[in-house]
């Protein structure tokens, strides 16, 4: 499934994935990324009142298990990171898979709190160690910067809009098969699909060290020392917490304002297309837009309809271009992130690299909606427009800095 050529003169260059080979790894990870969100996320509120109520407990203390997952992925980012620099992806990713199946399965056959948080420490594992970040860990080893950007943003476009359009198939799962049956297909599901994909298709690990070896990069330690790294990290840690938070409340804020429940919860559909849309605009013209600057515009305006929703009160418009406008910041903060550390790093010790502000991220993600809950009203959106306005303005020093791992990927 590699190809691997020689100069005239007998010295080796890159060893590279074929065009098919690449295609392969994109669906397969296409796949396997949106089954593995859907069983572990994206199922969560469709199944969280039934739960609660099956388990006689509160949907505070089965919502913590999210929380419970989010700070076990934090942990197991930088070792996971590590492995995949020095190894590859082909046994983490599997590895992963297999747990996150085992995971949902068990969270399926739970009756009580623990076994649900205990279920969740597994999940936190496998959404670590087999979705968006070892996935494009992997796609940054096997591609050239020539096909890198335009296969993350495959990967994450199609994930993004599988796991928004799978919502009336999980409610009528549920309605059909109730909670626990609803999981256990979800398991089997991912299982099948993504633990002989990720086996089957995913570089081996001398495959892995072979393409590792003809690539340049900055070393962990030193990349830890640059300036830019850290800009990079105010960037993407300001912006995560900021959606994070604002997810967690749209609803409960929009609904305190006036407006009704259905049309609050039908106005957050508007990130989902908009993630979707401003995918597809990079997709289509990727190699015509820088990321840098794109992604502190898109930033920017993720701040902007933060900033301005509790000006607009109960005008539905106005509020649905204002929530938007997260989803222009987060479809673009996706897939950005990879591609912009790849360029300013380069390849050899990226997984590493990417784990270290993968950490904060999840940490954000974790704290802001705590300090966002116990804030309330409008001033939870100042916040969060503030996080994502100074994650824009990290990253205008970059507009201009040649990326320093460019000369060789």
């Amino acid at each position: 499934m590699t190809a691997e050529t020689h100069s005239p003169t007998a010295v080796p260059t890159e060893p590279t994935v074929t065009t098919k080979h690449r295609r392969l790894l994109i669906a397969v990870f296409a796949i396997s990324s949106s089954m593995g969100y859907i069983a572990m996320i994206q199922v969560i509120p469709v199944i969280l009142i039934p739960m609660a109520a099956d388990l006689g407990t509160s949907r505070t203390a089965i919502a913590a298990a999210s929380t419970i997952s989010t700070l076990t992925g934090a942990l197991a980012a930088f070792p996971v990171g590590r492995v995949l620099d020095r190894y590859g992806g082909r046994a983490v990713m599997t590895s992963g898979a297999v747990i996150g199946a085992i995971a949902v399965a068990l969270w399926a056959q739970a009756d009580s709190l623990p076994m649900i948080y205990v279920s969740f420490v597994l999940v936190g594992f496998s959404i670590t160690m087999c979705t968006y970040e070892a996935a494009f860990a992997v796609l940054v080893f096997a591609t050239g910067p020539g096909h890198r950007d335009r296969a993350i943003i495959t990967v994450a476009m199609i994930a993004g809009l599988a796991t928004y359009l799978v919502y009336p198939i999980l409610g009528w799962m549920n309605d059909e098969f109730g909670w626990r049956t609803t999981l256990l297909i979800l398991a089997i599901v991912f299982g099948v699909t993504a633990v002989p994909g990720h086996l089957w298709i995913i570089p081996s690990g001398a495959m892995h060290r072979r393409q590792v070896a003809h690539r340049h990069g900055v070393p962990f330690g030193t990349a830890l020392r640059q300036g830019r790294f850290w800009l990079l990290l105010i960037a993407f840690v300001g912006q995560a917490g900021s959606v994070s938070a604002f997810l967690l409340l749209a609803v409960a804020f929009l609904v305190d304002v006036g407006h009704s429940t259905t049309a609050a919860t039908a106005m957050l559909v508007g990130i989902g297309v908009m993630q979707i849309l401003s995918r597809l605009v990079l997709t289509t013209f990727a190699r015509r837009i820088r990321l840098v600057p794109a992604t502190s515009v898109a930033f920017s305006i993720q701040a902007l309809g933060l900033l301005l929703l509790p000006l607009a009160g109960l005008s539905v418009p106005l509020c649905v271009l204002c929530v938007a406008a997260v989803g222009v910041g987060q479809g673009i903060g996706v897939i950005a992130r990879p591609s912009i550390l790849a360029d300013s790093f380069g390849v050899a010790h990226f997984a590493s690299v990417l784990a270290a502000i993968t950490v904060p991220m999840a940490i954000a993600r974790a704290g802001m909606p705590l300090l966002a809950a116990w804030l309330g009203d409008w001033r939870f959106l100042m916040i969060c427009g503030a996080l994502a306005l100074v994650g824009a303005l990290a990253l205008l020093p970059l507009v201009r800095v040649p990326p320093v791992g460019a000369a060789g990927h």
